[in-house]
This record gives structure tokens, sequence and C-alpha cells, in this order.
């Protein structure tokens, strides 16, 4: 079903040449969590999700209000992507293996990658029930996996992070692969060559490769992850290295930002 590319030996993932897969549109995965090695991967079907086309129905617009779950951003990025690399019920593999896991985390810390964390209400930094990472380039944010273990949890994750990135001026969310609970939020699957031109848009045509990788990331049109936590313009961007952590963010905040155009 995938579109599997060259193979590569067990051995750690340069985090630059990462940067560089995403920015012509492919990404890495595994056979398995216990997989030796990892493939490349260009789909010839791309799921993306328009910003201004998420799908926020009067049931989950409801849990948004109610704050029933209490959601940040960076908070537990490690925890994030073991609980999307652990199997369960209805995901007895995944393709996220340690090889991969480290590469995100070294990408996280030097800011390139990010996690929406989902807690049963007043329980942040105890029980998580949801959530999901994905890397930034850019304008661009690449989903890469989300994971539930309560009713609605991946949605309200999903909710967060476009209502973040509304705010911090992205106009790109890959979903890589198109599921029924991806389109039911708004997500659709585009060809490659419309998914490259919505690509380079995102990452300012040439720039990546005429500055760098570092140098767009920091760029003052790449997208700002957290301006929704800061809530005023003007105000500096976290360093690459800085450790940014949001507290958590009202689900009336969210569903006013989507309610805008959905």
């Amino acid at each position: 079903m995938l579109g599997r590319g060259r193979r590569v030996a067990a051995e750690p993932i340069d985090p630059d040449l990462l940067l560089r897969a995403y920015s012509v549109g492919v990404f890495p995965m595994a056979d398995s969590r216990d997989a030796a090695d990892i493939f490349w991967v260009e789909p010839k079907k791309r799921g993306v999700l328009p910003l201004d086309g998420f799908h926020l129905s009067h049931s989950l617009r409801k849990t948004l209000r109610s704050d029933r779950f209490a959601v940040t951003a960076d908070r537990d990025f490690p925890r994030v992507v073991a609980a999307c690399a652990s199997a369960s019920a209805d995901r007895p593999e995944t393709w996220i293996n340690p090889q991969i896991e480290t590469a995100y985390g070294i990408l996280h810390r030097h800011g390139h990658a990010h996690s929406i964390e989902v807690w049963r209400q007043g329980e942040v930094g105890g029980d998580l029930v949801g959530g999901l990472y994905g890397v930034s380039l850019g304008r661009a944010f690449f989903g890469e996996s989300m994971f539930s273990r309560a009713t609605d949890a991946s949605k309200i994750a999903l909710a967060h992070l476009v209502g973040r990135l509304r705010a911090g001026g992205y106009n790109l969310l890959d979903c890589q692969f198109i599921t029924d609970h991806l389109a039911s939020l708004g997500a659709i699957e585009i060809g490659r060559a419309a998914y490259r031109a919505l690509l380079d848009e995102a990452l300012g045509g040439g720039a990546v490769a005429a500055a760098g990788f570092a140098a767009v990331a920091a760029s003052p049109s790449a997208g700002d992850f957290f301006a929704l936590d800061r809530g005023a313009a003007g105000a500096p961007a976290p360093t690459a290295e800085a450790s940014t952590v949001s507290g958590p963010i009202s689900g009336c905040v969210i569903a006013q930002l989507l309610g805008q155009t959905s």
C-alpha cells in the first residue's frame, strides 16, 4: 500500500538529512517497532488537511468548550512519541522503531519537532490520554502520528494543532496518508504534483536550499508554533535550542479560532 524506497541500515538518521527529506516530500518509516532499518516514502497520493477546512462538528465544538481535557504543547514530547510507537488493540504494530524515535527526539531538542498532549482535566503531567507529534519547517507542519486512549482525545489533539497552526501563520498541514478518521475532520487527498506545489509555497521556494534549514526555521516568514501561547504580535520567537513549553490552552479559544471559517 505504501510507496517504499531504498532501505537504510540501522544507524542514526542525520537531522539535516531528515529535514532535507521533508523539504522534498519524503519521510522515513519502519516495517515494525522492532525493525532494524528504515525506508523512505513518497506517496503518490498525499493526505493534507486545509487549515481553513477543519470540520468542527457540533459535538466536537461542545467537547472543546467543556474543557474536559487539558491540552498542552511540547510538555512531554518523548512520552507522546513513545505512546504513538506503542501497540494497542486497534493498532497491533507501528512503524516507529527506536531509530526513528531517536531522530525525532533530536529534531525536537533543536526546535524542529513538536507535540500536542491531551491530559485528563486536572492531570497535566499525569494521565496522558491522547496526543500527536510532527515536524515544523518553514510554514509547513508535517503530522507524523497520533494516539488516543479516551473518546475524542485524538480529535481534540488535532483541533488544537489546527488552531495553533492557524494562529502561527502556517499554510500547510501534511497528514501523509488519508484515513477515514482524518477525512471526517476535513482532510483531503491530492496528487504528488499538487502537493509539491503546496510544499514549495510553504517553504518559500528555493529558500531552503539557499539559506539552510536552521535559517528557514528561524526566518520571520516561518510559522510560529508558539504564537497562540504569547497572544501578542511581535513577541520574540523561541530560539532553536529553547525548551519552550506551553501551558494548557482553553478549548474555548480553539473553538473560536476554528469557528471563524468552519
